[in-house]
């Protein structure tokens, strides 16, 4: 028993105490085997590495681990280094696979797998340490933008290894950036992206995101939401009346108005000319009472905030007042008919008003004008269609009226039984006045 313990005591000693002698001969004759292989390792800082060398076609021969500065982590299944983040985790003939807790910048290196054959044969596992960067900060050089102004951003990506990536998103449209990467004194890098353009109305509340690309992270980003001003909108609306503008009738317009900040002042003024005395402006409210065809013109509503102002006109163009004209009335000796009809002036005969479309809202354009007009034309076909069937039948009346008749024959009754014409009319009962009347209808 005492001789198998002291056997086992010289071997252990033999293998602990000479590493230095057997990595000094590997480092001078090492050989680089397919039979003894390994991979390399990328892990994030703070987490675990797993280092594993595997021997395809084992003769027994000893495996060890050792680290970038050439000391060993794990002579077969025994760990020499005094480093606890180094823990076995499998060893058998063909493997020996180490766990390193906690990795940090100093870990990084080329760790080596070594089998001691004659001569050694060496494989090498390179450990790459990713640093994530610092949350990104993203800065904007105008906090409130006004349409039509360029701006500028800068995102920036703080002390990362390696260098992150940094991607600029509007909305769902991708902006190409200016990066700059700096190297820190502590050999992290440092990058910052500078985004350059001109921002509109549609990009009021639109996200502006820094998105920022590294190895070690995920979806890291930051964004900012964009404030911009705009001038108004302006858009005039006809609430009354809904058809064509005629004469005596009232006009209500209203002017509709939207922007950033929303418009304090509104206007309303006639183009190159004076307000009708009977309009009333109440607030975006434009009132004229009694319309005539002196009110004719282009009326233009204007509002304006601190951005600047913008319009829209109103072209006015009143026609003339609804009249009721009776056709006339057509007696007959059958019947009498009385055709009466409604028909305006505007309905009959052509306006004098040009038919092109104005630019602006023009009352001769007005909703429900178009409708009213082809009412007015059928109902004029159907009148014109219905008077000539009726003075059809009034000619054809007459006519049958002046060709009715009577007819008168004379013949002496017992003609049958006179000898001759003389007795004939000699024998006749009453001769000429005793007659029969006989009536003969040709048509």
């Amino acid at each position: 028993m005492a001789n198998a313990g002291s056997g086992a005591l010289a071997s252990f000693l033999f293998f602990f105490v000479f590493p230095a002698a057997l990595h000094k001969g590997a480092a001078q004759y090492p050989v680089v085997s397919q039979n003894l292989v390994t991979e390399n390792v990328s892990v994030v800082e703070g987490d675990t590495a797993i280092i594993s060398c595997r021997v395809k076609n084992n003769d027994d021969s000893v495996i060890q681990l050792l680290n970038p500065n050439r000391q060993t982590i794990y002579f077969r299944d025994m760990r020499p280094l005094k480093d606890s983040r180094f823990q076995l985790v499998n060893f058998s003939d063909n493997e020996l696979r180490v766990s390193l807790s906690n990795v940090s910048l100093s870990d990084e290196g080329r760790y080596v797998c070594q089998l001691y054959t004659d001569p050694p044969q060496e494989a090498y596992a390179n450990i790459t340490v990713l640093v994530p960067p610092g949350n990104p900060l993203i800065e904007a050089r105008d906090q409130i933008l006004q349409e039509g102004n360029q701006t500028e951003m800068t995102c920036t990506a703080m002390s990362s290894k390696p260098a992150a990536t940094i991607r600029w998103m509007k909305g769902d449209k991708e902006l190409p950036g200016k990066p700059r990467v700096e190297l820190t004194y502590d050999k992290m890098y440092t990058v910052t992206s500078r985004l350059t353009f001109t921002v509109g109305r549609e990009d009021d509340g639109v996200p502006v995101i820094c998105i920022v690309d590294h190895p070690a992270v995920k979806d890291f980003q930051a964004q900012k939401y964009l404030e911009v001003q705009y001038k108004p909108e302006v858009k005039i609306t006809v609430e009354f009346p809904q058809g064509l503008t005629r004469e005596g009738e009232n006009l209500e317009l209203t002017c509709l108005s939207k922007g950033k900040p929303q418009p304090q002042r509104v206007s309303w003024v006639k183009v190159d000319d004076d307000m009708p005395p009977h309009a009333v402006i109440i607030g975006a409210d434009l009132y004229i009472e009694n319309l005539n065809k002196s009110y004719n013109g282009t009326y233009r509503c204007t509002a304006s905030n601190s951005v600047g102002e913008s319009f829209d006109d109103y072209v006015l163009y009143v026609y003339d007042a609804l009249t009721t004209t009776p056709l006339p009335t057509t007696t007959t000796t059958a019947s009498t008919t009385t055709i009466p009809s409604i028909i305006s002036s505007s309905e009959v005969h052509q306006d004098s008003a040009p038919s092109t479309e104005p630019a602006a809202h023009d009352s001769r354009a007005g909703e429900g004008a178009a409708r009213a007009m082809d009412h007015a034309v059928i109902g004029g076909v159907v009148a014109v269609v219905v008077f000539a069937m009726l003075c059809l039948l009034i000619v054809l009346g007459r006519y049958f009226a002046r060709h009715k008749g009577t007819y008168f024959t004379h013949e002496a009754k017992g003609a049958d039984d006179a000898a001759d014409a003389d007795t004939a009319i000699i024998n006749a009962e009453g001769g000429h006045t005793n007659s029969e009347e006989k009536k003969e209808y040709y048509i």
